[in-house]
C-alpha cells in the first residue's frame, strides 16, 4: 500500500480510551498521517472493541493499522471496519505470513533496529514490507525495554543501508523532527509527545511544519 509515512501517531495504552479517542481525532484532523494502536496489555476482545472504534474515529482520513495483532485486523476487516494493515515487531508473527494473508493492498510495518534486521528486510520479496520502524532515536519510558538510543546520526546510517522507507520513532520531540527528515527518514512516529499533550492538535501542526522545515 502507499502511503503517506510522514508523521504517525502510535497510542500510549496508559492514556484513558475515552481521551484517547479524542487524541486521535484532533490528531487526524491537525495532520496526522498513520495511527497506530498499539495496546500490549489489553485482552483480545478489549484491542478488537478499541479497534473497531478507532477505525470509526480515522473515518479512512489517514491510514489506520494495528500493531502485532494480525487476528485483530483480520477480524476488524471481517467486521466491515477500515483498517490498512499492520505493524510488526521482530518477535511477532513472520511479515511474510502476515503480508500472505493481508494481500497486497495492505499497510504492513517491520522493526527493524540493527543491522541485521535491515538484512532480513533485504532478503524478503519485494512487496513483503512498505516501510520499516527505526529507533529508537532517545530512551522513552513508553517502551522500557528498548534498545540503546540511536540518535540521529545511527538513524542515519541505518536508513542509509537500505531502500526501504524508514520511519524513525522513540522519544523523538519537535526539535528532532527537521533533523531526522534530513538523516533520510520517510517520517516519524510519535507517542508521548502528541498522547501526553493538553492540547493534541497543536503539537501535531508543530510537528507537521517541523517536518516542513526538514525538506
Amino acid at each position: 500500500m502507499t502511503a503517506d509515512l510522514s508523521l504517525h501517531l502510535v497510542t500510549d495504552h496508559r492514556v484513558p480510551f475515552a481521551r484517547l479517542r479524542d487524541i486521535v481525532d484532533q490528531a487526524v484532523s491537525a495532520g496526522v498521517t498513520v495511527v497506530q494502536l498499539r495496546d500490549k496489555p489489553a485482552t483480545g476482545a478489549e484491542l478488537f472493541a478499541r479497534t473497531l472504534d478507532l477505525a470509526d474515529v480515522v473515518a479512512g482520513r489517514c491510514a489506520f493499522v494495528v500493531d502485532d495483532r494480525l487476528d485483530v485486523v483480520l477480524a476488524a476487516r471481517e467486521r466491515g471496519a477500515r483498517v490498512d494493515g499492520i505493524h510488526l515487531g521482530q518477535s511477532d508473527l513472520p511479515v511474510d505470513a502476515a503480508r500472505a494473508l493481508l494481500g497486497p493492498g495492505a499497510l504492513v510495518g517491520w522493526t527493524a533496529n540493527t543491522p541485521a534486521h535491515l538484512a532480513a528486510a533485504a532478503a524478503l520479496p519485494p512487496g513483503t514490507v512498505d516501510y520499516l520502524g527505526v529507533g529508537v532515536i532517545r530512551a522513552t519510558a513508553t517502551k522500557p525495554d528498548h534498545p540503546s538510543p540511536l540518535g540521529v546520526d545511527g538513524f542515519a546510517a541505518l536508513a542509509a543501508s537500505t531502500s526501504l522507507p524508514c520511519v524513525a520513532i522513540g522519544g523523538i520531540d519537535v526539535g528532532d523532527v527537521a533533523p531526522l527528515r534530513r538523516a533520510g527518514a520517510a517520517g516519524v512516529a510519535v507517542v508521548s509527545a502528541i498522547c501526553a499533550a493538553g492540547d493534541p492538535g497543536s503539537v501535531v501542526a508543530a510537528l507537521r511544519a517541523a517536518w516542513g522545515a526538514g525538506a
